[in-house]
C-alpha cells in the first residue's frame, strides 16, 4: 500500500468514511475493482511515481488521478511488504479467480470424483489467496503451509461426501426439497472448509502474535513530518495473540459472508429456472445462466463480505495482552492489519 513508498506525508486513508459500515463496503468496491488489473506494470510504476510526489510534498492536494493512483497501488501491493500480490490471487481478481472453480462446483449431478476434484481445486485456490493476503509480520514455513493445505482438503471433501451420502437417504424429505438440499450441499462444504483454512493457514499469526502499533493523532503526524519521518516508521509495540487471534476470527468470518450468498442463491435460483417452460425447451442456456448468476452474485457480494470488518483494526491497548495496556496511542487504541 502506499504507506511502503518514500515520503512523510501520508496520503487520506480513503475517500470514505472507514468508520461506517458503507464507507469501508465503498473502499472494498475500489480495491476489488477488477479494472485495476489492467494497470499493468507500468500502470502501477506511474501511480507509484504520483504518490510518492504527494507523500513529498511535490503535489500539494488529492485530486482524481492522485486518487485513481491509490486505488491501483492500494489494490496491489501487499500493506505489509509493500510487494505486489501475486496477480491471480489480488482481491480485485478473485471473483475472477474464483468463478471457474464455483461453477464446477455447483455443477449439478457430480459424482464422487467429481466433487473430490473440484473441493480440492478450490481448497488450492483458498490456500494461495490466504496466504497472499495474510498479515506478513509473522512468517509462515512451507510446512506449515502443506500441513494447513492438506488438512483444508480432507475436511472439504469429507464434508461433501459426507451430505452427498447423506441427503438420498432422506426418505421423509419430498424429492423437490432432496434437489434442493443436494444443491446446497457445495456450500456447507465451501463454508465449513473455507472457516478451518484460514485458521490452518493462518495459525502461526494466533501462536506468536502480529504487530500491533499505536493509533497517531494529528499532533503525532505533524511531528513526524517536521523530523522528516514517514507514519510506516513507527516501530510496533510488539506482536500481540490476541490481536491475532481476532485478525484470523474475523477474516474467516468474511469468508463465510462471501460464499453464503455465492454457493446459496445461484442453486437455489437455477432450480427454479430448470422448471420453467423456456429453460426445459433450451436446456442449452443452462451453464450460460449458471455462469452469470455466479458472477454477478461474486461481484455483488465480495464488497459487502470484506467491509464486515475493518482492514486496519483498530483497538483498546488494554483488551491486548497486559504488556500493551497504557501504551496506546490516541485514545488509549492501537492498529494492526487484519489481512484480508
Amino acid at each position: 500500500m502506499s504507506a511502503s513508498l518514500p515520503g512523510n506525508r501520508e496520503p487520506p486513508e480513503s475517500q470514505y468514511d472507514l468508520s461506517t459500515y458503507w464507507g469501508r463496503v465503498k473502499q472494498t468496491a475500489t480495491i476489488t475493482d477488477p479494472r485495476t488489473l489492467f494497470a499493468g506494470k507500468h500502470g502501477l510504476e506511474h501511480a507509484k511515481k504520483l504518490l510518492v510526489a504527494y507523500k513529498q510534498g511535490e503535489i500539494k492536494d488529492m485530486t482524481p488521478e492522485l486518487w485513481k493512483a491509490k486505488k491501483i497501488v492500494d489494490s496491489t501491493l501487499h500493506p505489509d511488504t509493500g510487494e505486489p500480490v501475486l496477480l491471480p490471487f489480488r482481491m480485485s481478481c478473485f471473483c475472477l479467480s474464483n468463478l471457474v472453480v464455483t461453477v464446477g462446483m455447483l455443477t449439478p449431478g457430480l459424482q464422487t470424483t467429481g466433487t473430490v476434484l473440484w473441493q480440492i481445486t478450490n481448497q488450492s485456490l483458498n490456500v494461495a489467496i490466504n496466504y497472499a493476503n495474510a498479515n506478513k509480520s509473522t512468517p509462515l514455513s512451507y510446512s506449515k503451509i502443506a500441513q494447513s493445505y492438506f488438512l483444508a482438503v480432507g475436511a472439504s471433501c469429507s464434508v461433501a461426501l459426507g451430505l452427498n451420502a447423506i441427503v438420498p437417504r432422506l426418505k421423509r424429505v419430498s424429492p423437490s426439497a432432496r434437489l434442493v438440499l443436494g444443491r446446497l450441499v457445495p456450500f456447507a462444504a465451501v463454508a465449513s472448509a473455507g472457516v478451518l483454512n484460514v485458521f490452518l493457514m493462518r495459525g502461526e499469526e494466533m501462536r506468536t502474535g502480529i504487530d500491533v502499533f499505536p493509533v497517531l493523532s494529528e499532533a503525532d503526524k505533524a511531528r513526524l513530518a517536521r523530523e522528516g519521518r514517514a507514519e510506516s516508521e513507527v516501530p510496533s509495540l510488539g506482536k500481540s495473540r490476541k490481536a491475532a487471534t481476532l485478525a484470523v476470527a474475523e477474516t474467516a468470518l468474511s469468508r463465510v459472508f462471501n460464499c453464503t450468498p455465492i454457493m446459496v442463491v445461484p442453486p437455489l435460483l437455477l432450480v427454479r429456472l430448470q422448471r420453467t417452460q423456456w429453460l426445459r425447451r433450451n436446456p442449452r442456456y443452462t451453464m450460460p445462466i449458471n455462469v452469470g448468476l455466479i458472477l454477478g452474485m461474486s461481484y455483488l457480494a465480495l464488497p459487502f463480505a470484506l467491509a464486515a470488518f475493518p482492514q486496519r483494526q483498530r483497538i483498546g491497548a488494554e483488551r491486548l495482552e497486559e504488556e500493551f495496556h497504557g501504551r496506546g496511542g490516541e485514545g488509549g487504541l492501537v492498529v494492526f492489519n487484519r489481512g484480508i
